[in-house]
């Protein structure tokens, strides 16, 4: 067996010497082309940039550039950490996110499940639509249609709530009420594009194992507990995974269309901070330093969590 192993590794070796890379390069030129337009693409678009990192570490002037700024170390980080509304930013970035990830990332395995168990392919169909089109509204459309439905003077749900004799709740007026109405916005912005996710890995089940369930006495949530949930574990834990990498992140969008005077307790969030203090105050410096920041802990926080679901026994990502 070892003397076989041996000679089919050294035969392979031998393929190899005698069809070097550029034998594949004329056989499969056709797709190497195909590929070097997106390739190219990356190149340009994501790595490229990442040298006006530089101006993190330096005293950037528009009028020297990137290479003529004063280099000035790790002092800008030292500004940025000694700010109250860094410390205030990393908190409510921290606080909406995670919260963002209990509701907004559980309920599309909720929903996929749900549907999952209708039988009329037509009422599927329908509620599938339904739940999808919000994903393809921009976030200021989605404000303006929040402030016209809960505004508390004149919002149509606070105008309904009246009519039935109740008291006008300031939905978006008030922070407790604002944090509230953010995540369920969220939800529904969000439940029904990450269904379409779940719903190809529920498709991939062998359907034979429902019929074994069946036989065996098996009702609708013991075959969901057993067999659907188990078969979908390895994209729940790769979605996971990519999510934990914008627990640091989040939508500016999101919060720049709902936010209100009326409402600042957890909207200086950490996009939200690089708009202001990068393109409203002009202090570029500064608003590098705290992206590179908020990426390098999404990296750690991607690199852990594959590890850790590697020692769980998942395949992870990287």
């Amino acid at each position: 067996m070892k003397a076989a192993s041996a000679s089919q590794t050294n035969q392979a070796l031998l393929l190899r010497k005698k069809y070097g890379p550029l034998y594949y390069l004329r056989r499969d030129w056709q797709l190497y082309l195909l590929v070097l337009f997106p390739l190219a693409f990356v190149i340009v678009f994501k790595y490229m940039p990442m040298t006006g990192l530089v101006i993190a570490f330096k005293d950037y002037k528009i009028a020297r550039g990137f290479w003529g700024s004063d280099w000035v170390g790790f002092e800008i980080f030292q500004q940025i950490f000694s700010k109250p509304d860094f410390t205030r930013a990393v908190r409510n970035t921290l606080l909406l996110n995670v919260l963002d990830l209990v509701f907004s990332f559980t309920m599309p395995i909720i929903l996929a499940l749900m549907l999952n168990e209708v039988k009329s392919i037509k009422f599927k169909r329908v509620n599938q639509t339904l739940l999808y089109l919000p994903h393809f509204l921009s976030w200021v459309i989605i404000g303006a249609i929040a402030y016209q439905l809960l505004s508390e003077g004149s919002g149509a749900v606070n105008n309904l709530i009246e009519l039935m004799g109740g008291t006008r709740v300031p939905f978006l007026q008030e922070d407790t009420n604002w944090l509230i109405s953010y995540l369920a916005i969220g939800v529904w912005h969000s439940m029904g594009w990450g269904t379409i996710i779940y719903l190809a890995a529920i498709s991939g089940i062998n359907p034979e194992m429902y019929e074994a369930a069946t036989v065996d006495g098996a009702g609708r949530w013991r075959k969901v507990w057993n067999i659907t949930l188990p078969s979908i574990r390895a994209t729940i834990v790769t979605l996971l995974i990519m999510s934990l990498g914008k627990v640091m992140d989040g939508s500016f969008e999101r919060i720049w269309s709902l936010q209100n005077k009326a409402t600042t307790e957890f909207t200086t969030t950490i996009p939200v901070l690089v708009y202001r203090w990068g393109i409203e105050s002009g202090n570029f410096s500064r608003a590098t330093a705290i992206g590179l920041f908020q990426s390098v802990i999404g990296i750690i926080l991607v690199i852990s969590a594959d590890r850790l679901a590697k020692k769980l026994g998942e395949d992870g990502i990287l």
